[in-house]
């Protein structure tokens, strides 16, 4: 078994080669069957291997297979080794099976775009850095697939990068989440000098012996590799990012919010949880940066009308529920929403891309409406992912992964009446909005021309993933409902089990709680939206300011304008003519005086050039009888 890992990264790494250097020479039928086919292939050796993992879990608690060895310098000693646990099982499950459907959607949805195969290529490679990341047995490794995932994410979001806005989202992405990747680079330094290895498993044994529990050592490697996650997820403050790269096309969205990305923080988190437990400091950070994170984004998503953009600050809130779970101990509850919420944000996106394609480019949702007769199959899967998305109790896959994020943001250890609040509040809210989503878009009267649906490429992947997005979330049931707790089974064998504070209040009544919010959102978004246009933010100067306040991404931007980027370039341009200004400026000048000086001496004359080679027979002639 372990001899197949090497296969599930090199298919997307052999497409991402065979397309980027051949890719103009390859007919529009071809491009697809390559960019698909072995991101296809991959997802079913995943699946052969996760069955075979399942059944008969080999006896050192995961799959391994060195390549070769990478380099040596010092002390450090980096191989190319491949490693699947049950943390990476699900996380290579969820790129490989959701990404092959976002590529088998994407043959269609791109069949029209002059850059084909510039597109497999880019989601190709996209998919293999991410598989690096998840399946690295050393941080090293693990560094490349986690840059290789933001120079593709730049290389995706500017895809169309004959639009200015395009470009400077993606600059946007680029330069943010370098802040958090410096955090994470400095994080490993420090874990490399005071632990002499960055070999995964090494580090995880050795902290625990090495490191005091809230060390300063180990809160500033902790917050360090936070920092990093911060960046790749989006969550405060760093999250302005994500919204913008909606500009990208939408299977690039959806690839980015479901598979890969935006989860490399939460799987960074949960990869390094030892480290984490001995940094209470840094739990309580993770989840109250989630906790926050979440209700902010939701928020915004309430007041937006970009169906993308509704869908980005959901992503934003979701993930910050995977953080807070991460931060209280809840681990195997941020890793099921992280499972379930693949399928149905990947659904929700490429569901959003179909609907705009059929409307010509709209994205505006107040422009949409009586698309649920013209468009039934789309409208249906729809419907699952919104439910899911709002948690819909008991039928949807949402449910139990955020009911259980609930019930811990109370319960455990880390957990307090302020995180489960908060939780609560963003429970109501993306119930909500979800409900304004789907009535806004599909109900009432169609006011934009419906041009030509989307074929089976596009519906059947909706489709297996609307079927997953409402029964994923049976595998693993509330405690006081149902015995049933396979996927926390699963992901106990990698991570620690949630500890639970002494006398915990009734589960039952948590739930009911949570049920009732839940209902109370749907039932407010219908009572709102149900044939009626919703809030007038316009009627009142308040509302107004609020309006705009919660629309602008609670002014993030404007702050960072204001705080960071206006006094930087401000003391760039003071600072022009400094001393070492004027040092590089002479050294580029006298090159520049130099060069014209040599000039002379290219003047094309025959002559010239003879004498020149002269004199310098001579010259070299003189050295020698004086030497």
């Amino acid at each position: 078994m372990d001899q197949l890992l090497a296969y599930i990264i090199a298919l997307p790494l052999a497409g991402f080669l065979v397309l980027s250097m051949a890719g103009r020479q390859l007919t529009a039928k071809v491009i697809p069957w390559i960019g698909a086919g072995t991101i296809s292939i991959a997802a079913i050796i995943t699946i052969f291997l996760g069955i075979q993992f399942l059944q008969s879990p080999p006896a050192s608690g995961a799959y391994q297979q060195l390549l070769w060895q990478w380099f040596s310098a010092g002390n450090l000693s980096v191989s190319f080794s491949l490693r699947m646990d049950a943390l990476s099982l699900v996380f290579v499950f969820i790129i490989t099976f959701v990404g092959a459907l976002i590529h088998i959607y994407s043959a269609a949805f791109m069949r029209h775009d002059r850059d084909y195969a510039r597109f497999f290529a880019s989601m190709n490679l996209f998919v293999c850095s991410m598989l690096m990341l998840v399946m690295a047995d050393n941080l090293v490794l693990l560094y490349l697939g986690w840059e290789g995932v933001g120079l593709c994410s730049y290389l995706l979001i500017g895809f169309w990068y004959e639009t200015p806005a395009n470009c400077r989202a993606a600059n946007k992405a680029f330069i943010i989440t370098r802040i958090g990747d410096t955090a994470m680079l400095i994080g490993l330094f420090l874990l490399f000098k005071e632990l002499g290895t960055l070999n995964i498993v090494e580090i995880l044994q050795q902290a625990p012996q090495y490191f005091t529990s809230g060390s300063a050592n180990s809160n500033l490697i902790a917050l360090l590799l936070l920092g990093g996650g911060i960046g790749k997820s989006a969550q405060l403050p760093l999250q302005t990012w994500l919204p913008d790269a909606m500009a990208g096309p939408s299977p690039v969205s959806a690839l980015i919010h479901a598979a890969t990305m935006v989860t490399a923080g939460v799987y960074l988190i949960a990869r390094m949880h030892v480290l984490f437990q001995l940094s209470p400091l840094a739990m309580t950070i993770t989840a109250l940066i989630g906790a926050l994170t979440l209700f902010m984004a939701g928020c915004s998503a309430m007041v937006q009308t970009d169906i993308k953009r509704i869908l980005a600050y959901s992503t934003i809130s979701q993930i910050g529920y995977m953080f807070l779970a991460l931060g209280v101990g809840a681990w195997s509850a941020g890793i099921f929403h992280f499972f379930t919420h693949a399928f149905f944000k990947a659904l929700l996106f490429l569901a959003a891309g179909a609907v705009i394609e059929t409307l010509h480019h709209e994205h505006n949702i107040f422009n949409m409406g009586g698309l649920r007769k013209k468009m039934p199959v789309v409208f249906y899967t729809f419907l699952a992912g919104t439910a899911a998305l709002a948690a819909l109790p008991l039928v949807t896959a949402g449910f139990f992964s955020k009911d259980l994020i609930l019930w811990y943001a109370f319960s455990a250890a880390n957990g307090n009446a302020f995180l489960w609040i908060l939780a609560l509040a963003g429970a109501f809210i993306t119930a909500l909005y979800s409900t304004r989503l789907i009535l806004v878009v599909f109900g009432g009267e169609p006011k934009t021309h419906i041009g030509e649906l989307p074929g089976q490429l596009m519906t059947v992947p909706l489709i297996i993933l609307a079927f997953f997005s409402l029964t994923a979330g049976f595998i693993e049931w509330p405690h006081n409902l149902l015995h049933l707790t396979w996927f926390s089974d699963h992901v106990q064998r990698v991570l620690p089990a949630t500890i639970v504070q002494d006398n915990p209040p009734s589960e039952f009544i948590f739930q009911t709680i949570a049920a009732v919010i839940t209902l109370a959102g749907i039932y407010g978004g219908y009572g709102l939206y149900y044939h009626k246009s919703g809030v007038r933010w316009q009627q009142s100067p308040f509302l107004s300011v609020i309006h705009n306040f919660l629309f602008n991404g609670w002014k993030f931007d404007q702050l960072y304008e204001v705080a960071l980027v206006k006094p930087f370039v401000y003391i760039a341009r003071i600072s022009k003519a400094d001393v070492f200004d004027r040092v590089y400026n002479g050294i580029a000048q006298g090159n520049l005086k130099l060069n014209r000086l040599l000039s002379v001496s290219q003047n094309g004359s025959l002559r010239w050039y003879i004498a020149g080679v002269l004199i310098g027979i001579l010259f070299i002639i003189t050295l020698q009888l004086l030497s």
